[in-house]
């Protein structure tokens, strides 16, 4: 898979105690390797442990140290957000709470901290204190941070936010573009205080190296009576956004051929077709190394032989399999034979798609349609929590195995947080679901979250529920504005089968609005809904009959107002 991350840097150093007995700053920068560089990036810290608190130096290096390492321990499919939130948040806990107990005069661990990490072409900055970060562009300086500080006095000058203050800090975070030439400068207040701002500007522009810079930074600030630190970043390359670059890497190995009964590749012998399709094609194989172990092999279609967008996409549903583990999540396998050829291997699943499974049982039970939605539930759960959407959750996309356990299938059109951050050359295009099950924010252009998902598995358990009909009816697929949204009419499930409680209507209701803000907040609220009833929406009598069934009602309403019509004609 492509994933290019190979930034070039240059970096320096400088860090000392100066007129102080020790040195409660602490900086560092740790490069990854392998896969790690494109999907985690580069990251630079920086600390300066508050001298009022009892124990400072421990507090600046612990957050930095902390940092580097479990930063990179977090799943490569986490935003470089979500996992730089995560983290500062457990280390400020642990801070927190080694200051509890202490009088107000010795204040525990207390430190700022900043830090910026290079990741395809962004820099993502996450900042709390006084310690700042600087960008050189060209001739011009810009303070990327802001002190979260109070200046009482020309002397005195006293942190608002720190780590290890309180037990849930406000962190800064934003994101900015890289460009080829930047130069970054993380500093602490040691060198910022007592460097004026020009100083700062002309070494930065020297067009010496950054260890050189460092150094005269940390000289230039010898005047002060503070510790003193600073990291000097130059971007010297960024990744390659050539595309036919990026092409030649996603395509280095060819597309197999079509395979037949009895042909091998490396050392899978093909049993039969499962199936064929405009995008692939399943085959089920068993492997002559291993016993004959029975496995699906999937290979990409020659339609897209030179289409980079679905080259990448055909990767990455290897990649989110392989960092997945639920047990209604298909199971991708990891074979250490070399591959010839471009394709991935599944676990098999004997039994049908859950399409094919409701034709056979339309009107199945309530308590089994809610034990089959829990299970996707589940599944997408485990995907969620690996920052991945699924965005193309179907009936045709789900199957269920002999024992009567659903699992996903089909991870071709998922949205990967860490990945989305990674700079293309290519389209990366967002709205793959079909329309029948799809939210309407992927038609709409906006942003799809978690509660696209949500109401993809509620279109499902409603199709399941009404032996396969949808709830919007056959104008939802002809929609594409917003307009054309708000004038469909939700039709009750109960319409279709009166076996359906009202509340349970009434959930999948919520959890099909059109606009995302009003469907369930979490996965778990809408499963526990379906089982439970809502007390936000039931209500002790029948719900109403234009909530029950919205198009009887307005021709009850339209029979009343001819006959009142007609009555009041008659009567002239």
């Amino acid at each position: 898979m492509h994933l290019s991350g190979k930034i070039g840097l240059a970096v320096g150093q400088f860090t000392d105690a100066g007129p102080k007995p020790q040195n409660e700053d602490f900086l560092g920068i740790q490069t990854p390797e392998g896969s790690l560089l494109a999907t985690k990036g580069i990251a630079a810290c920086i600390a300066d442990g508050v001298s009022a608190a009892s124990a400072a130096k421990e507090a600046s290096e612990t957050a930095v140290r902390g940092f580097l390492s479990d930063y990179y321990e977090t799943p490569e499919s986490w935003e470089v957000k979500t996992a730089g939130q995560r983290v500062l948040t457990a280390i400020n806990r642990w801070l927190f709470s080694q200051g509890q107990g202490h009088s107000s005069a010795e204040k525990g661990c207390v430190t700022t901290f900043t830090a910026a990490i290079f990741k395809s072409h962004t820099a993502h900055v996450f900042h709390i204190g006084d310690s700042r970060l600087y960008r050189l562009r060209g001739a011009e300086l810009e303070q990327i941070t802001r002190d979260h500080s109070t200046r009482v006095s020309a002397a005195t000058c006293y942190l608002t936010r720190a780590m290890g203050i309180s037990l849930n800090p406000n962190i800064d975070y934003h994101a900015i573009p890289l460009e080829a030439g930047d130069i970054f400068a993380l500093t602490t207040d040691g060198i910022h205080g007592f460097v004026p701002t020009k100083k700062i500007l002309a070494e930065l522009s020297s067009g010496r190296e950054p260890d050189e810079i460092a150094s005269a930074l940390g000289e230039a600030a010898s005047i002060g009576d503070d510790n003193r630190s600073a990291l000097v970043i130059r971007i010297d390359s960024l990744p390659d956004n050539d595309k036919d670059n990026v092409f030649r890497q996603l395509s280095h190995l060819p597309f197999p051929p079509d395979l037949l009964p009895g042909q091998s590749i490396d050392g899978l012998m093909v049993e039969r077709l499962i199936a064929a399709s405009p995008n692939s094609q399943l085959y089920l194989v068993h492997d002559i190394h291993a016993g004959d172990r029975p496995f699906v092999l999937k290979t990409p279609s020659v339609n897209y032989e030179d289409d980079a967008s679905y080259l990448e996409r055909f990767a990455l549903e290897e990649w989110i399999g392989l960092r997945t583990d639920n047990p209604h999540l298909v199971k991708v396998v990891h074979r250490e034979t070399p591959r010839n050829f471009l394709y991935y291997v599944l676990e098999p699943v004997d039994g049908p798609t859950l399409a094919q499974w409701s034709g056979d049982n339309p009107s199945p039970s309530i308590e089994c349609v809610v034990r089959i939605v829990d299970g996707i539930v589940a599944g997408i759960r485990a995907l969620h929590r690996k920052d991945t959407i699924h965005q193309d959750l179907k009936p045709e996309n789900i199957l269920m195995d002999s024992s009567g356990c659903v699992k996903i299938i089909d991870y071709g059109s998922c949205r990967i947080g860490g990945i989305s951050e990674i700079a293309s050359p290519f389209d990366r295009h967002s709205a793959l679901g079909t329309l029948d099950f799809s939210a309407p924010e992927y038609r709409l252009g906006a942003t799809a979250t978690t509660k696209a998902d949500l109401f993809s598995i509620a279109a499902i358990t409603y199709y399941l529920l009404t032996g396969g009909k949808l709830p919007y009816g056959e104008r939802w697929e002809k929609a594409r504005t917003l307009r054309d949204f708000l004038t469909l009419e939700y039709t009750s499930a109960t319409l279709y089968n009166p076996m359906v409680p009202l509340w349970m209507d009434g959930t999948l209701r919520k959890a099909l609005s059109i606009s995302p803000d009003s469907r369930h907040e979490t996965m778990s609220e809408f499963i526990r809904y379906l089982s439970e009833p809502d007390p936000a929406i039931f209500t002790n009598g029948p719900l109403p009959l234009a909530a029950r069934n919205p198009l009887l009602f307005w021709k009850v309403v339209s029979l009343v107002l001819f006959l009142a019509l007609l009555l009041s004609w008659v009567l002239r």
